[in-house]
């Protein structure tokens, strides 16, 4: 059973605030709250567009009518994931990823590829853990203090 929807632009405000509480707590370490704020504004302004982008598809996940998570793919990336703070160890993400793998190969990309912060190995375990493997490309965040994005991809096939 689905637990996605398309993202609406009346769920923006509620995804930030998820995306915001947990991103706090998952990369304190990497964006220190003092000095780097999470960028409530700017994120919300990349969700309004990328939700207009044909290119790119926007999901927020439902879990008992409830905000629970979000995933966008670009093509094959990977672009967002994220699940709810409080949902963190049900499972929910590792059904939410499952199914938005299960699309791509659907859509019938052979391979999917995905950015992941080099310090947060919290993710890396959870990709990891799902087959994916680090891969050449290595790139900075847009947000200071631009910490570094290593690349994964996970075979398809």
């Amino acid at each position: 059973m689905s637990v996605l929807r398309p993202l609406r632009h009346e769920d923006l405000d509620a995804l930030v605030v998820l995306q915001r509480e947990a991103a706090v707590v998952a990369l304190g370490h990497i964006f220190p709250q003092e000095t780097h704020p999470f960028p409530t504004v700017e994120v919300r302004e990349r969700w309004a567009l990328e939700l207009e982008d044909p290119g790119i598809r926007c999901h927020v996940v439902v879990v008992d009518g409830e905000l629970s998570g979000f995933a966008a793919t670009r093509g094959d990336e990977l672009l967002h994931f994220g699940t709810a703070l409080g949902t963190w160890g049900s499972g929910l993400a590792g059904d939410v990823h499952d199914e938005v793998v299960g699309t791509l190969r659907a859509e019938g990309y052979g391979s999917a590829w995905l950015r992941v912060f080099e310090e947060n190995q919290r993710a890396i375990r959870f990709y990891e853990k799902r087959g994916w493997v680090a891969a050449q490309g290595r790139s900075t965040s847009l947000f200071p203090p631009h910490p570094v994005l290593c690349r994964y991809e996970l075979v398809l096939g």
